[in-house]
């Protein structure tokens, strides 16, 4: 098979498989953390601020 006709064919096919899956695929709702840990880091995020001193900026891993 010459390698134009095969990479049609290739587009072809993805395409009808992307058309099916955006009918049938529902994705699931994206899920926020709880509130508890949302207060917690907020209190993590004023304790570092209140003990370094000022000029120093923070640098956090969320």
């Amino acid at each position: 098979m010459h390698a134009d006709i095969h990479l049609q064919l290739h587009h072809l096919s993805a395409a009808e498989l992307h058309r099916t899956a955006d009918r049938t695929v529902e994705l699931p709702a994206a899920v926020s953390p709880p509130l508890r840990v949302q207060l917690g880091w907020k209190l993590v995020e004023l304790g570092l601020h209140l003990v370094t001193p000022a000029g120093r900026p923070v640098a956090l891993a969320a």
